[in-house]
């Protein structure tokens, strides 16, 4: 980069900056530059090559303003622009041209463009002078849209609870106690899942509903792993407790177990799986509903896990269920589970195991007419018999799948260590 200013410190809110490229070089340039211009600049690096193409809902709310790279996916970065100038709403936008070409500059500020620079030599006095105007016109626009509380109000409704900085995009799903949400978060700069508590009908159960959904986010937010969900944010909106995480745009892995037809790649999410158990039970978590559609798919193709509603801790001073009671899936319930019993991280494992087996085959090891029937199975038919090359997984599964806990893996760090080893093709 060409010539350096002095650093300034912002005395506004710190800055937010999106940068779209593929070049890892590139990138940490421009972040280095952003940050002399202010100390505390945050950036978000979008590699489209990695990441996929941003939401289509996504309109960079929590942004100042976006760097754009031309040679974002090869050569595609006009079409990413014309893509972003459709966005109602997104931040002023810097291009990254190929060369110095005053024709195609003025054709980009003509068409939106907060300014295009000469991408191998950026002039850094200048990016400094059009960046500083762009995040003060950016920040002059929001505060107009905020005079108009109605519009404000609206994009923040989710059904009749307003979530200040968010805006609703659509419905996900509705469960007895939630409502689930798409969403775009002003505080984490992405599309997240927004998992709203719904009201109870007495304040009994409002108390014991509000207790358990805030128990599942203190156990998340615990856990730092790229195999979990990412957690942002956790806040009280009209007496409605809310939830915001991770969106996964490409679905879980029910899709993923469709299309498989390399064992090696079964066990390479084996292993992902049972890393994210491992950091899980190492903070004293069980699951308790492992299955594949708890199990989800990232762009970049990393499973990350989620759903923890019906997690409890071990040793915990109170029972999120009563004894005897069944909560989980029938398909993937250890025999322990499935009948009521006391639990411990060998269950999660077992789960698992099912999972590993229906990756294998297409096939789930145990199914009939019935819950109770596949719950009746679990623990009484004989295991699973794998055929053909996969014969050389029996005894793994084997030990996943052993009726009895102290018959199975001792841990998640122990079954991943196995794991490992097959990976690696030293069994």
């Amino acid at each position: 980069m060409a010539g350096r200013p002095a650093a300034v410190t912002n005395t506004s809110s710190v800055p937010r900056i999106l940068i779209v490229t593929d070049h890892t070089n590139l990138a940490r340039a421009v972040e280095h530059h952003l940050s002399i211009i202010w100390p505390d600049v945050m950036c978000r690096v979008h590699s489209p090559r990695t990441s996929g193409h941003l939401h289509s809902a996504f309109t960079g709310m929590g942004f100042d303003a976006a760097i754009l790279d031309d040679a974002v996916e090869g050569d595609a970065g006009m079409q990413w622009f014309e893509n972003l100038m459709h966005r109602e709403g997104f931040p002023p936008v810097v291009y990254l041209a190929p060369g110095n070409d005053p024709h195609l500059a003025e054709n980009l500020r003509l068409r939106g463009a907060a300014d295009c620079l000469v991408r191998e030599k950026i002039d850094n006095r200048r990016l400094d002078s059009v960046l500083r105007a762009a995040v003060l016109k950016r920040r002059q626009d929001l505060a107009l849209r905020s005079l108009k509380p109605q519009a404000r109000d609206e994009a923040a409704a989710f059904g009749g609870i307003r979530i200040s900085g968010h805006r609703f995009v659509r419905v996900l799903a509705s469960g007895g106690f939630s409502m689930v949400y798409l969403a775009e978060s002003e505080r984490a700069g992405d599309m997240v899942v927004l998992k709203v508590l719904r009201e109870a009908s007495d304040a009994a159960d409002a108390h014991k509903q509000f207790a358990s959904f805030l128990q599942e986010y203190e156990l998340i937010s615990r856990i730092r792993h790229t195999n979990v969900v990412r957690i942002y944010d956790l806040g009280l909106a009209d007496d409605h407790a809310f939830i915001a995480m991770e969106y996964f745009s490409r679905g879980d892995l029910r899709s993923r177990i469709a299309q498989l037809k390399d064992p090696q790649e079964a066990l390479e999410l084996l292993l992902q799986i049972t890393r994210a158990l491992e950091v899980v039970h190492s903070v004293g978590v069980l699951h308790r509903d492992l299955k594949p559609g708890n199990i989800m798919l990232r762009a970049d193709g990393s499973l990350a896990l989620i759903d923890f509603g019906l997690a409890r801790q071990f040793n915990a001073k109170f029972e999120t269920t009563g004894v005897g009671n069944i909560f989980g899936t029938p398909y993937y319930m250890s025999p322990e589970q499935g009948h009521g019993q006391s639990l411990d991280a060998r269950s999660d494992l077992y789960s698992l195991g099912v999972i590993f087996y229906e990756m294998l085959t297409h096939r789930k090891p145990f199914v009939a007419p019935t819950p109770l029937g596949v719950i009746y199975l679990h623990a009484n038919a004989p295991l699973p018999v794998l055929e053909g090359e996969l014969r050389r997984f029996q005894p793994l599964l084997d030990r996943m799948l052993a009726k009895l806990p102290e018959k199975r893996f001792a841990s998640a760090a122990d079954l991943a260590g196995t794991v490992d080893a097959y990976v690696k093709g030293l069994r």
